[in-house]
């Protein structure tokens, strides 16, 4: 995301600023040209003025930054693509959207000069997901889908939305790279705090600390058994009789994410690990063309196939089996959870002893079964950004009510139940160093961020080749596209 500056006045939890609008590009934006072409005569400046894509003009250079080009038909297509989104634009000026381009093609064109590294797996994948989710929109109308990007044929397609996606790729690594090592102290963050005007602090809303029990369907011995046992004859079909590994992945795995690509995950890398300790160790001690034995992990029973090793990148294929649940087992742990939930109810036992008793959920247990909110890392959460579902869950309770017992799943269990409760409520306040301490923090550290963004264009602007033409010219840029200061 690319960060804009703003008034300290609307950096709060409730803002939708527009620089989010102009910096949440949509994959579609526009292809870039493959070489620098002459600048086109300026033509009379005029007044900037709000979207208007009913207006038709002659394609041309718009801009050129670095190696980059922007056609008019580039900012055009944003546009359009913007508004297929559904994105709000009112308000939104040709010039705003023309800037957020230009910031794109500069971090897109230092990236290069820096040999950012492309991930083309990573790149193509993505690729995959947009044509089919298009595809899903438009009822697999193939011939609908080119005619509305006006390509002649599916590979013309892709290879453009390769292009914008590996320059996309390359303009966010980009921007890591400049705010990565970036951070607060809390000295900072006091200062930073104290800088904002007392009329003018943010103010927080309504916010909630929610409490769970979970109880988890325990799987017998035999089922575990079961699983291992059909993944050892994927194993054996494929190696012994010729059997493709991939087709067995679409078939018969439980992985949801990588089944309909035969099994194939994101591309994993020595130095950068992803997946779960387990599933790393086995991975990376396979043979190109081998395929592991059954082995364990918190989602259940793998067989992983090492297609290809590229230096410290694994491309690896993998079939998941999760061990079939008994209905014995789902309805003694039905029983266990409205037992507990009983003795909570009739006061025989605090939510919090029982949560330390009786929950399965290790993450939250030794808390009280209080949840941790993974975007501020306290117990708030605020009640106008809480997840939908946990939302619908604990809407109609009062503080110290208990739920009734809830089904749910997850990644891992197919199958569990819960019960929630409020156990604390925080009114709309004005923001407080001491309690909110950890929010502070966060828009300090995007302040700090910001201000180095903004030097990096600042140097990176004066350094790099610049010409923008026509109407253009007359745009009231933030930063100094124009190279008139």
């Amino acid at each position: 995301m690319i960060l804009q500056k703003m008034p300290l006045k609307i950096i709060n939890f409730r803002y939708i600023t527009r620089a989010a609008i102009l910096s949440c590009f949509f994959a579609f934006n526009s292809l870039n040209a493959q070489e620098i072409i002459s600048d086109e005569d300026t033509v009379a400046k005029k007044k900037d003025s709000v979207i208007n894509t009913s207006r038709i003009k002659a394609d041309g250079v718009a801009a050129v930054v670095g190696d980059y080009i922007v056609l008019e038909s580039d900012l055009d297509r944003e546009i359009a693509q913007l508004e297929a989104q559904g994105a709000d634009l009112s308000g939104v000026t040709r010039c705003e959207l023309f800037g957020s381009l230009l910031e794109k093609k500069l971090y897109a064109h230092q990236a290069i000069q820096d040999s950012v590294i492309v991930n083309e797996l990573y790149i193509q994948s993505l690729v995959d997901q947009q044509i089919q989710g298009i595809l899903a929109q438009t009822n697999g109308d193939m011939q609908g889908m080119l005619k509305f990007y006006k390509k002649d044929s599916e590979q013309a397609l892709r290879d453009e939305m390769y292009e914008i996606n590996k320059n996309n790729y390359l303009s966010q690594e980009m921007q890591k790279k400049v705010i990565q090592d970036i951070e607060v102290t809390p000295e900072e963050v006091r200062q930073f705090f104290n800088a904002i005007p007392k009329d003018e602090r943010p103010t927080f809303g309504t916010e909630l600390k929610v409490a769970q029990i979970v109880v988890i369907p325990e799987v017998t011995e035999e089922a575990k058994q079961a699983a291992i046992d059909k993944l050892k004859g994927f194993k054996r079909d494929v190696e012994e009789n010729g059997a493709s590994f991939t087709t067995k992945a679409l078939f018969y795995s439980d992985d949801g994410g990588s089944k309909n690509n035969g099994g194939l995950l994101p591309t994993m890398n020595r130095k950068r690990p992803r997946m779960v300790k387990e599933f790393r160790d086995v991975a990376f001690n396979l043979e190109e063309g081998e395929i592991s034995e059954p082995f364990k992990t918190d989602f259940g029973y793998h067989i992983v196939y090492l297609e290809k090793i590229r230096g410290q990148e694994y491309d690896v294929r993998h079939i998941l089996i999760r061990p079939e649940l008994t209905q014995d087992a789902i309805q003694k742990a039905k029983d266990e959870i409205d037992e507990v939930r009983e003795k909570i109810v009739d006061g025989s036992i605090s939510f919090a002893a029982a949560a330390f008793e009786f929950s399965d959920e290790k993450e939250t247990k030794f808390e009280g079964g209080q949840l941790t909110n993974p975007t501020t890392q306290d117990f708030n959460f605020e009640l106008t950004k809480m997840d939908t579902e946990m939302y619908t869950q604990i809407q109609g309770l009062k503080d110290g009510e208990v739920s009734e017992v809830i089904q749910d799943e997850d990644r891992i269990n197919s199958i569990k139940f819960k019960i929630m409760t409020v156990t604390d409520r925080i009114d709309d306040h004005e923001a407080d160093f001491a309690r909110d301490y950890l929010k502070i923090k966060e828009l300090a550290l995007q302040d700090k961020q910001i201000k180095a963004i903004e030097k990096w264009q600042k140097e990176t602007i004066s350094e790099t080749y610049i010409k923008i033409n026509g109407e253009y010219r007359d745009c009231d840029y933030q930063s100094n596209w124009l190279k008139t200061q």
